[in-house]
């Protein structure tokens, strides 16, 4: 027992230390008889327009499964999707249909590239969902700090799912949004590895989520880790929370303690969750839910 929880703890320290760079020990001990895998499905022509697809191994509920697309942070300059296979089979685990996918970073693309790779990934992710198991209209675009970002931008502002070059979508196709430790509201920008994405400081305009809450926005779950370093959970997580239910948008809000910026999405895997009950409410959230 011993043993065991030294290894916890390493694991713990680790993850606080490498934020969102690959987490090797999760993915090593996710469950495997929980769901299926299916590797490199192309929503784009790019060599980083990718995606994973975890299919639940228990059989679909009538109407198909929930849906969610994941989008992993990274500073908008790291990640990639198979680093985060531990979030993908957390949720199909729960029998929830889950792709995880990559897109374009800088110094490849800088804003708005990687929206239009989201964008794409996402609309794929809608086209595809019955074929797949899914219920169509219960989709959910899902992410993770930078990828909270891209999945919030995709969720409240139409643009980009309209714009998508291969068949136009609307955020209201969508069942709901799942931002964890999301920058949301974060100009000017202090960090020096994310200032280039954005031009700084000649920041484009409407570059910002808050700037694009509606009445219509889907309903909404933000988590945030309460001492969370990295990303203001006060001007970001709170901020954007307070927004969308000064319009009457359905939100939900969870702020953690005992986790960071890192260990918020670590605690989806299986030797982490004890740190808090991110991934127990997220499904919670996704099953209460109704269809768009």
């Amino acid at each position: 027992m011993k043993f065991g929880w030294a290894l916890l703890a390493a694991l713990v320290a680790a993850l606080a230390l490498v934020a969102c760079s690959p987490i090797t020990a999760l993915n090593a001990l996710a469950p495997a008889g929980t769901h299926t895998r299916t590797a490199d499905v192309a929503y784009g022509d790019g060599p980083r327009q990718k995606l994973d697809i975890y299919r639940p191994a228990q059989p679909a509920p009538t109407g198909g499964w929930p849906v969610v697309v994941f989008f992993y942070g990274g500073s908008w300059n790291s990640g990639a999707r198979g680093d985060y296979a531990f979030v993908g089979e957390a949720l199909a685990a729960r029998g929830i249909l889950t792709l995880v996918a990559d897109y374009r970073l800088y110094p490849e693309v800088r804003y708005p590239d990687f929206l239009r790779d989201s964008a794409a990934a996402l609309a794929w992710g809608l086209e595809h969902a019955s074929p797949l198991g899914g219920n169509p209209r219960r989709v959910f675009v899902m992410g993770h700090s930078a990828g909270a970002y891209n999945a919030a931008m995709l969720a409240l502002d139409a643009r980009w799912l309209q714009g998508n070059p291969a068949g136009a979508h609307h955020p209201d196709e969508l069942a709901g949004f799942i931002g964890l430790a999301g920058p949301y509201d974060f100009l000017p920008m202090t960090n020096e590895d994310t200032q280039p994405v954005f031009f700084h400081p000649n920041y484009p305009p409407g570059s910002q989520p808050v700037s694009h809450v509606s009445r219509t926005a889907p309903p909404t779950f933000l988590g945030a880790a309460r001492d969370d370093r990295l990303v203001d959970p006060q001007r970001n997580t709170l901020g954007l929370a307070s927004r969308l239910q000064a319009l009457h948008v359905p939100v939900t809000v969870k702020t953690y303690d005992g986790v960071s910026h890192a260990t918020l999405i670590g605690a989806f895997g299986a030797p982490l969750r004890w740190l808090a009950p991110v991934l127990d409410d997220v499904v919670t959230f996704i099953q209460r839910t109704p269809p768009r």
